[in-house]
């Protein structure tokens, strides 16, 4: 008879606190890790993993699931690259707390901030509460692939305290300040993680209007800090305006920290307006956390990966009147008009237009176009752009690329990095971001950006990329790589139940074949509810996952098993 539920055999343990892996053997009994070492007694399920790393379940902080959860029971792309929790409500963008007149507002937001189908969320957002407490109510009825925690974003909180007022971006009364602050405490008290806010200009609807968030006040970004003081609990998070000197970012940081007396996190990337302020904002870190005030820098791994195609939201025509007229084709459609010499002599005639500034920016710069390749190069050399290679052979760039998007029957997708992408190549930055002391690991946005971006599948190109670097120096050890991966996200959060590999921990886990990890190049589906699409991204080398003490996948291939649930606050280890 079986003592035990699971048994992972004669693994390379990486516990996840970056100590020394070491071979043995993990059991499981419900949802919590029972013994490490050598372990005697059998399990109901057993797993080999002899030339495996088996890992804690990996975390994402920064996510966007907060639609897709409501209508999905897999939290794809994330868990497909050996995440089993996840953070959403990020960036001050959600679906609550909203009340019945709002619903547009809220759809409109998510379409222009996170490039998530208008139809989509029609058709797949329940709106079955109307406070956050209500929401997060709603989201304990579901089941997942993995965990999830819910954040309190600030845009919709502010349309619902100040109704047309705060989507016209007035200033608060003291009155809506003060409303701010309690209803903060109560999601926190509910059990939100947190509270999160942007300040950034990329954050616009899609006719162009910047979300109501944008440049709020000071005292209104502190009165939700004070939120988190009265509950005692949470944590901030903030996309911040990256026009500002670093000085003044790291100013507005320090006193959310004060305020709050909770950590607060920041996205953190190597801007094209600021391209140098990354390194100052490293050197206030330093000085942030050595007065005592929690502060950390989100950071991803690689240039944020905007990806252009004809079957995307974007690309270098999308937005020329020609293209218009089609945009709503099939994509063979498309394709077979785009063939024609007339309409890709209109086409070339033309020039783009659209009210969203960000994607205007996105489309009309053709110098940093790339072919993404299967297995895909996040790190080209400028060299090997598009437009550059057109040059060296004499050609226009533009009508290089109008060639290329036709490829494949115009499934070929182009990569534009975005941020992170300063120098030749991201290293200089990247190398010095990854190993600081008060940064984590993040900005994944998965659940966003559906036909934009896919960067969800940062963990497996993690491991690949900086843990096998070319250059030695460069190289990050494995048992740091799994830390970075696995316990320093989750503690950031204040999720101290997960993220270790060690007896009474939850038992989140991989076993990972590193030989055979292979990440895949993206790929557009439409799954979406009403037929949206999305990008979706998949991996080889996962030999199993498990969520709360259930396999949720085999070989990539998924069990069938829900063991996912709502984290509601902050977990003792």
């Amino acid at each position: 008879m079986a003592q035990h539920d699971i048994v992972i055999r004669n693994g390379e343990i990486h516990d996840g606190l970056g100590s020394p892996p070491r071979r043995g053997d993990i059991a499981i009994d419900g949802d919590r890790i029972v013994a490490v070492g050598a372990v005697t007694g059998s399990g109901t399920s057993e797993i080999d993993a002899c030339g495996r790393i088996v890992t804690p379940g990996f975390v994402d902080v920064h996510t966007h699931y907060d639609g897709q959860i409501t209508w999905e029971d897999r939290l794809q792309p994330s868990s497909g690259h050996g995440v089993t929790t996840v953070v959403m409500g990020n960036c001050g963008v959600g679906f609550a707390p909203v009340k019945p007149g709002q619903h547009e507002m809220a759809v409109k937001l998510m379409e222009g901030g996170e490039d998530i189908p208008d139809v989509g969320m029609t058709a797949g957002v329940p709106w079955n509460w109307e406070t956050f407490p209500q929401y997060l109510d709603a989201l304990d009825q579901r089941r997942a692939d993995i965990d999830f925690g819910a954040q309190l974003p600030h845009n919709p909180l502010r349309v619902y305290v100040m109704g047309e007022r705060g989507a016209e971006r007035e200033p608060p009364t003291e009155a809506d300040l003060a409303q701010m602050r309690a209803l903060t405490r109560k999601a926190i008290e509910a059990g939100a993680i947190g509270v999160s806010t942007t300040r950034n200009i990329a954050h616009r609807f899609r006719d162009g209007r910047p979300v109501p968030s944008f440049e709020s006040e000071t005292r209104e970004i502190l009165a939700l800090a004070a939120g988190l003081r009265d509950a005692g609990t949470g944590v901030f998070q903030i996309l911040g305006d990256t026009r500002m000197a670093a000085a003044d970012q790291m100013a507005l940081l320090r006193a959310i920290a004060v305020e709050g007396g909770r950590p607060v996190s920041f996205t953190l990337m190597q801007t094209a307006d600021n391209p140098g302020a990354w390194r100052a904002m490293l050197d206030g870190l330093v000085t942030a956390n050595r007065e005592g005030l929690a502060i950390r820098g989100q950071v991803i791994p690689r240039p944020t990966g905007m990806l252009l195609g004809l079957d995307l939201s974007l690309h270098p025509f999308a937005f020329h009147p020609s293209f218009r007229a089609i945009e709503g084709l099939p994509l063979a459609e498309k394709v077979a008009a785009m063939r024609d010499p007339a309409m890709r002599r209109r086409l070339m005639a033309e020039r783009s237009d659209d009210p969203h500034p960000f994607f205007k920016s996105v489309v009309d710069d053709l110098d940093s176009l790339f072919e993404l390749g299967d297995p895909p190069n996040y790190h080209p050399d400028r060299s090997a752009s598009i437009a550059a290679r057109a040059r060296a052979a004499g050609c226009d760039p533009a009508e290089v690329i109008y060639d290329t998007l036709l490829n494949d029957e115009g499934h070929a997708i182009l990569y534009r990095p975005s941020a992170n992408r300063g120098g030749d190549r991201f290293e200089e930055a990247g190398e010095h971001m990854l190993g600081h002391p008060h940064t984590i690991l993040g900005l994944g946005d998965g659940g966003a950006h559906y036909s934009m971006i896919c960067d969800a599948a940062y963990p497996t190109y993690f491991l690949q990329h900086w843990v096998n670097h070319a250059d030695p120096a460069k190289r990050i050890g494995l048992p740091d790589a799994i830390r970075m991966l696995a316990r320093d996200p989750a503690h950031a959060v204040g999720l101290a139940d997960r993220g270790v590999i060690a007896p009474g921990m939850k038992a989140d886990l991989n076993v990972i074949d590193l030989a055979r990890l292979r990440l895949h190049a993206p790929r557009t589906a439409h799954d979406l509810p009403a037929g949206g699409r999305r990008l979706t991204q998949r991996a080889d080398g996962y030999d199993a996952t498990i969520v709360s003490g259930a396999i949720t996948y085999r070989d990539g291939v998924d069990t069938g098993a829900r063991p996912g649930r709502l984290v509601r606050g902050a977990r003792a280890a």
